[in-house]
């Protein structure tokens, strides 16, 4: 699969289907910061030059009209900065580290939000948030998972429950009290998962209802626009946080205690959701690249067959192949292929056959590392072999297993 041109026959042992995936997308992730960074430039550069140039001007006025020198000025404002690191600022504000301030700021670190507002100033503060947050964050991180398998098994439920209900509308599948003719429709409904994109696009209205919601909130609350409360909320659920917008910031509101109850759900549930969401998505990526790589594939592999029919010597003939397949000298293991009935035929060994009787023992250490976190050795369907998501640990592991991968062959 990941034979580059004339060149494949020999690259094929080196270059294998997973390590081209993880190429390309490496290479379409640096393309895609390249045009990101293009397209902020464009827009915030001019916009942060006139704010320099405002500044400027504004600090040689008050200079000139309070007869200033601009090194004490500039000195007292560093002095400014350092105290706004300790939570000083010229509004007045909750205070950053009574036990509710403390509450938010272990919140934000946990979840890896890391507004910025708050950060431990004394040297003891900094050394237990090292190790705090190592443990919070890992937490955090496997209750994410938990949550997102939850979800998706409520998802598949309901989405196989409407199906069922089609099905027997159609007529295809019998009712309650009947069996018989659609024993076979029964048995295939049995391993029925739902499409990938369907999840995606259920999640993708969660999160803009829990979003929109949200901002209703934020923005009578808080004194910011609509938009800027949607802004906030993306930041803060996708644990961006860039700290420029904070919410429960100030020193007073109406119905505090229900607004900050409010603010704590509606950040759960948001950060639960676009983390399911950003997981879906990854699917839907990896499915474009091996999209893009089966492309590729297709025209070298034509070319690397017309070659091999040409020449007999590169003829690989079953018996060879059974010899090979037994012991792997990279894997030390037995290597199985789902396509040993093609081979037994005659036909020549195609390049994805070859590539897979060559995995490389980290895929072996990826498989033991998701048995590890199961408990137990799982068994892998010919479905999640040829999706490319066979041995996939942590979130991904989750969503393979309770998705079904919508093929370009569908």
């Amino acid at each position: 699969m990941a034979c580059r041109g004339a060149c494949c026959c020999s690259s094929a042992g080196r270059l294998n289907a997973d390590n081209a995936r993880f190429l390309l997308l490496a290479v379409l992730i640096v393309l895609y910061m390249l045009c990101g960074a293009a397209v902020f430039s464009a827009i915030e550069l001019p916009t942060e030059r006139e704010a320099k140039e405002r500044w400027e001007e504004r600090l040689e006025n008050f200079t000139r009209r309070h007869n200033l020198s601009r090194a004490e000025l500039r000195h007292f404002l560093r002095e400014y900065e350092e105290a706004s690191v300790a939570g000083i600022r010229v509004d007045d504000i909750r205070p950053r580290w009574d036990f509710t301030g403390a509450f938010y700021f272990v919140g934000t670190v946990v979840s890896t939000i890391g507004f910025g507002m708050t950060t431990p100033a004394t040297i003891g503060g900094k050394i237990f948030l090292i190790f705090y947050g190592l443990i919070g964050c890992a937490g955090t991180i496997l209750f994410f998972n938990l949550f997102l398998e939850r979800l998706i098994t409520v998802i598949a439920y309901v989405m196989k429950s409407c199906h069922e209900r089609q099905l027997r509308r159609k007529g295809v599948l019998p009712h309650n009290g009947r069996r018989g003719s659609g024993t076979s429709e029964v048995d295939s409904l049995a391993g029925w998962k739902p499409s990938v994109y369907y999840v995606m696009l259920i999640l993708c209205v969660a999160s803009l209802i829990i979003s929109c919601c949200a901002s209703a909130m934020y923005t009578p609350i808080e004194g910011w626009s609509y938009f800027d409360s949607l802004y906030f909320c993306f930041v803060a659920f996708s644990t961006i946080g860039f700290g420029d917008l904070v919410s429960s910031q100030n020193i007073r509101y109406e119905s505090q205690g229900l607004y900050r109850f409010g603010n704590f759900v509606f950040i759960l549930m948001g950060v639960c959701c676009i983390y399911s969401l950003f997981n879906v998505i990854s699917i839907v990526i990896k499915q474009s690249i091996n999209w893009i790589l089966k492309k590729f594939a297709c025209k070298c592999c034509h070319r690397c067959q017309r070659r091999l029919f040409r020449s007999r010597r590169n003829v690989v003939m079953p018996g060879n192949v059974r010899s090979r397949r037994n012991i792997s000298i990279e894997t030390d293991a037995v290597n199985e292929s789902d396509t040993d009935g093609r081979r037994l035929s005659g036909e020549m060994i195609s390049m994805k056959d070859f590539l897979a009787s060559n995995k490389v023992s980290l895929a072996i250490m990826q498989k033991q590392l998701s048995e590890t976190a199961n408990g137990y050795p799982r068994q892998m369907s010919s479905n999640s072999k040829q999706n490319g998501f066979s041995g996939g640990v942590g979130a991904l592991a989750i969503m393979n297993n309770r998705l079904a991968e919508t093929s370009v062959d569908r």
